[in-house]
């Protein structure tokens, strides 16, 4: 019995050792896995935009000739006002700082003013406003944009009715007809990510605009027929307005992991 007993406890040692020595075995660590990069944020894509502004005009105004003067009498005039902008473009991102784009702009509003010239004075205003242009920028932040622009535009300034300087109320009745006024524009600007609306932006912008040299004739209203009288006008006018960025790149933060 004794040697039944002795083999007994034997067996149970023998068997109960295994499981003890695998208790025993160091175990491995479980190999973490690094998370996975932030998404960057990428400005490259297709936007809209729209918002306002002020602007003002000045040009050099000179009359020859006709009704207006008896020889050529030069002066300064312009006007101010307020405007609504919409424009739309792509940009494209070629680092983690720089980017270039082209875009196409067009305002609407009332840049008006009162020039006077010789014997007499009309409201000058310009109503419209189109262009096309490019821009060159450079990211302070993932979120912060500074850029310089310039391209092509177009103004279109209404018909001017004149009337006597000595009596402002009393029409002449002649006229210089409306016209679109051709030239180039500079500028630049700032434009800012919102980090809590992925996709919206504000942008502040500056621009000058040069317009060519355009000579008109001064006609008679009621038949459109030339007075004689030509005025050559040639103007700048100066920009500066605010909108808000809508790019169709959804899903992208607006902050940089790298910052």
């Amino acid at each position: 019995m004794k040697r039944l007993a002795l083999a007994g406890i034997a067996l149970g040692i023998l068997a109960i050792g295994p499981v003890m020595a695998a208790d025993l075995t160091p175990r491995r660590a479980p190999i973490l896995k690094a998370p996975p990069p932030a998404p960057v944020m990428s400005w490259t894509g297709c936007y809209l935009a729209g918002g306002g502004g002020f602007g003002l005009w000045k040009q050099d105004l000179s009359a020859t000739g006709g009704g207006l003067a008896a020889a050529t009498i030069t002066t300064n005039a312009g006007g101010s006002g307020w405007f609504g902008t919409v424009d739309g473009g792509c940009d494209y991102q070629l680092n983690s700082n720089w980017l270039i784009g082209g875009f196409a702009f067009g305002d609407f509003g009332n840049l008006s003013g009162t020039p006077s010239i010789a014997t007499v004075q009309g409201n000058e205003k310009e109503d419209t406003a189109w262009g096309f242009g490019g821009r060159i920028g450079y990211l302070v932040t993932p979120s912060l944009l500074t850029y310089f622009e310039g391209g092509y535009t177009q103004a279109h300034f209404e018909r001017v009715d004149l009337a006597s300087v000595f009596a402002p109320g009393a029409a002449t009745g002649s006229s210089i007809p409306d016209h679109n006024y051709s030239g180039w524009f500079i500028g630049g600007g700032v434009e800012y990510a919102f980090p809590w609306w992925p996709g919206l932006f504000v942008r502040n912008d500056y621009r000058y605009a040069k317009y060519n040299s355009d000579t008109l004739s001064v006609v008679t209203t009621a038949t459109g027929v030339p007075t004689g009288t030509t005025l050559s006008s040639s103007k700048a006018i100066q920009t500066v307005r605010t909108e808000l960025v809508y790019r169709f790149n959804p899903g992208l933060p607006p902050v940089m992991s790298r910052y």
